[in-house]
């Protein structure tokens, strides 16, 4: 198909009308060719599909996946073959909500045919409690291969943003001479130049506490994997790696429905961890936060994240003074009502403005955006502040 902003002529208008309509959109025109013919049979299958997979009742076309799995792996070759990446995503998302291919997608030959993307692994981490053992070493190296991606798009960056803030955070005017900040102690003391002598009088030193094999905060991530929260539970699973391989932090992270699990001894590997949690389910959210409770030891030096839509299926009102206590001891509490590239999610507004009202942030953020969030969160900052200058208007925030 043409580059987007190519002059197109009437004859390549009509042949894109003819792709996006299918047969039945006009009648009597005459019949692709090529690997135009292979797009449209690719996209008729899809598209002009009933939910059984088979064609439509009164459809032109003998469309549809069927229950099969040597035809759903042909049609996953023949999208990738003629649509760029992410239109495949776009299709193979529809295809599992279309076509109800969930079970299909337990096949290891199937899985080995399909693109991965954080929206393939929600789908594999909800069937994973009854994924058969042939099916589950195909299924770890697909959610394997998009934690890599993941780790590569954000690692580098949330390391050198949580060092920078704990930097920030040791500042101090009695550093040992190796921990001298120069350019800082020099303009600092520029008042106290000496011409004759060509040089300045430091009287106050500007430099960073030497670096002590001690934890300087802690940092605790609650998530929410509810059926809803599925590429939140991906993106906070590779973050929590990330964060428990910094030896200055002490991370824990918890996920939760109606039970809690802890997953903190499982960090080292978040393939590991994402395949320790259960999508689905309801959400008590009062619960895990009263888990999370008991994890705290230093409250001032505690920042806890709670990644969670907040429709909350537990008692509401302990939940507030759960999160209330919390605050009034001295722990950073924020909520992310998502942590995905999904846009504005579905939260529940009334529970997110009771949270706001406590001094608790409540807003959406992006995988990329975390970094940032976390090195205000750590520097001690106002974080209800610093969401309402970098992220999009329309949720509510602290």
């Amino acid at each position: 198909m043409s580059a987007p902003g190519t002059p197109v002529d009437e004859a390549g208008r009509l042949r894109r009308w003819r792709l996006v309509l299918g047969a039945a959109g006009e009648p009597g025109a005459a019949p692709l060719q090529g690997a135009d013919a292979a797009m449209d049979a690719a996209l008729a299958a899809l598209y002009d599909a009933d939910d059984r997979g088979g064609s439509r009742p009164g459809g032109p076309r003998g469309a549809g996946l069927g229950a099969s799995a040597p035809r759903v792996a042909r049609w996953l070759g023949d999208i990738r073959t003629y649509f760029p990446s992410t239109v495949v995503q776009v299709m193979q998302r529809d295809a599992v909500d279309r076509l109800q291919l969930r079970q299909l997608l337990l096949e290891p030959e199937l899985l080995g045919a399909v693109e991965p993307d954080v929206s393939l692994v929600g789908t594999l981490l909800s069937l994973n409690r009854v994924m058969p053992e042939t099916t589950r070493a195909t299924a770890r190296q697909v959610v394997a291969t998009v934690v890599a991606e993941v780790e590569r798009r954000v690692a580098d960056r949330t390391r050198s943003a949580v060092a920078g803030a704990l930097d920030r955070t040791s500042r101090t005017h009695r550093p040992h001479l190796r921990d001298v900040d120069w350019d800082a102690t020099i303009r600092a003391n520029l008042r106290h130049y000496l011409p004759e002598h060509r040089t300045v009088v430091p009287e106050r030193l500007v430099g960073h506490g030497r670096r002590r094999q001690v934890v300087a905060r802690d940092v605790v991530l609650a998530i929410d994997q509810s059926g809803s929260m599925a590429e939140s539970v991906v993106y906070a699973s590779v973050f929590g790696a990330v964060l428990a391989s910094m030896r200055a932090l002490s991370t824990s992270l918890v996920v939760f429905d109606t039970e809690v699990v802890d997953l903190t001894p499982l960090l080292a590997d978040p393939v590991d961890v994402l395949f320790g949690t259960q999508l689905g389910g309801g959400t008590d959210i009062n619960r895990a936060v009263a888990y999370c409770q008991g994890l705290v030891r230093r409250p001032a030096d505690t920042l806890l994240v709670l990644v969670s839509d907040l429709y909350e299926g537990g008692v509401r009102d302990e939940l507030l003074r759960r999160v209330a206590d919390l605050t009034a001891s001295g722990v950073q509490v924020v909520v992310l009502l998502a942590l995905s590239d999904s846009g504005a999610p579905s939260f529940d507004r009334e529970n997110a403005a009771a949270l706001v009202e406590l001094g608790v942030p409540a807003f959406a953020c992006t995988p990329d955006a975390f970094p940032d969030l976390l090195a205000v969160a750590l520097a001690k900052g106002d974080v209800g502040a610093w969401a309402d200058r970098q992220l999009t208007p329309g949720v509510s925030r602290g």
